[in-house]
């Protein structure tokens, strides 16, 4: 069974069914990976062996009497350390929040899969608050690459893809306010989904407001759909969540047979020559898109025609940490990471009438984007214009850039529009690092978007990144 933990959460379970192996013995060598994992590339803030190994007995006994809580029994999760947990701190990796504190409540995508029997394996590490698209904070220090552990991770769910994507367990929870799930996962060789906002429930609220999405990191789209099932239920704390989906997403894959045939795809190498793209990356994104065009879908090379929303979404993104570290003392405020304070202190000095010119940005975006869909199913581009770069700085060496947006001009557009959006593992560029292509569709339409990862990894695209080796 040295194998364990290589396998999806659907190969799990189908174990557990047929007795083959119990979430005991899978979590026993989850957790030797995760403290494998956390020596090589610092993945965790919290990892909680004795709770695990109870929750996974607890699950075990419930599959031999053939009464398991959920379709996630027994299968091991791992959460960002930026959603509420029961029974251990949430500290989103500051030395300005205290330990201290009873902990009892969990946010709602947490609760919904601890309904399910899931087990929870640890916290995930995030840069400070997560505010930026690499983990690295003043708290717990950077997160490294699994590929490369002098390199980074991405951010800000960094923790979480690396964990994933090393076998300490197969399924995590997420976070993405400007592609902080999708910039990890195409570091990392993983897969992640940016639902479309309000898909899953969020409490407490975001001081991002709804630029900030909860979604799911793992092996593959198939996973994924299971995890969206589970953490999409209703929770009456998030008065901006979605209605019910209808069939739910596993279902949508199982009768999607077709995969991505008759869809039709614009497909934007470069949105329009703005973005300056490794020739390894748009090698890679290439030969997936190709593959799209071989399973049946009708590829048009055209992008959307949009300026660079970048000053409008710093405005958005720089007065919610602005707003987040507003109750804090001159001391702690002494303790933020220094690219924290900067923007923290850039936010603040924005007025009404700016934050409000920016939501006019966002809407008119959001409009564009809807009438562009009206002509195409799907957007294709890179998830990320380069691959991981080193571990502890939030641009590459030698970028024209001072901020992590400067590098993710694919990702944090489709915030603003609340799309949803993934990213497939597709290839290695120089140095064998992985590289994502990026899956975008309407709003509401994550079933479609997850049914198109899934065709692509049916086919083997996955397979074009080689696993990560501890």
């Amino acid at each position: 069974m040295s194998d364990l933990t290589s396998r999806t959460a659907a190969q799990l379970t189908a174990g557990y069914q047929t007795g083959e192996f119990s979430p005991t013995d899978v979590v026993h060598a989850v957790l030797e990976r995760a403290v494998e994992a956390q020596a090589r590339v610092n993945a965790f803030v919290r990892i909680d062996g004795d709770g695990a190994l109870d929750e996974a007995a607890e699950s075990t006994e419930r599959w031999r009497r053939g009464t398991p809580a959920g379709p996630l029994d027994g299968v091991p999760v791992t959460v960002k350390d930026m959603l509420l947990t029961r029974g251990a701190p949430t500290l989103k990796g500051s030395l300005a929040l205290s330990e201290e504190g009873a902990w009892v409540e969990d946010a709602p995508s947490v609760a919904r899969l601890r309904e399910q029997g899931a087990v929870f394996v640890g916290k995930t590490t995030t840069p400070e608050f997560g505010w930026k698209g690499t983990t690295d904070s003043p708290r717990h220090g950077a997160t490294g690459n699994p590929y490369d552990a002098q390199r980074t991770a991405g951010g800000s769910s960094g923790g979480s893809a690396a964990a994933v994507a090393l076998g300490a367990g197969p399924l995590s929870l997420g976070t993405d306010g400007g592609g902080s799930v999708r910039i990890p996962a195409a570091f990392c060789g993983v897969f992640a989904m940016k639902p479309t906002y309000g898909r899953v429930p969020i409490h407490p609220a975001s001081p991002f407001g709804t630029l900030a999405h909860v979604g799911p990191i793992t092996r593959d789209a198939a996973d994924a759909a299971a995890l969206m099932d589970a953490v999409t239920a209703p929770d009456p704390r998030d008065w901006s969540q979605l209605g019910p989906v209808e069939g739910g997403f596993r279902s949508a894959l199982a009768e999607g047979a077709d995969g991505v045939r008759g869809l039709r795809i614009a497909y934007a190498p470069d949105l329009g020559g703005r973005v300056a793209v490794d020739p390894a990356v748009g090698e890679a994104v290439r030969g997936a898109v190709a593959l799209l065009a071989k399973l049946g879908a009708e590829v048009f090379e055209e992008g959307p025609d949009f300026a660079d929303p970048v000053e409008s979404f710093h405005t958005l993104w720089f007065s919610g940490t602005a707003r987040v570290t507003q109750p804090f003392t001159p001391e702690q405020l002494d303790l933020l990471d220094p690219g924290l304070r900067e923007v923290r202190d850039e936010g603040a000095r924005a007025g009404a009438l700016d934050y409000l010119a920016a939501v006019d940005e966002r809407m008119a975006l959001g409009t564009r984007m809807g009438l562009f869909h009206q002509r195409y199913d799907l957007l294709v581009t890179p998830t990320l214009p380069i691959t991981a770069f080193e571990l502890g700085v939030e641009v590459p060496a030698g970028s024209p850039h001072d901020r992590w947006t400067g590098w993710t001009p694919f990702t944090y557009p489709f915030n603003m529009t609340q799309q949803p959006a993934a990213s497939v593992p597709c290839g290695v560029g120089d140095g064998g690092m992985p590289v994502g292509v990026q899956l975008v569709g309407a709003r509401h339409q994550d079933a479609l978007v997850l049914r198109a990862a899934h065709a692509l990894y049916e086919a083997g695209l996955a397979s074009r990144v080689p696993a990560p080796r501890l």
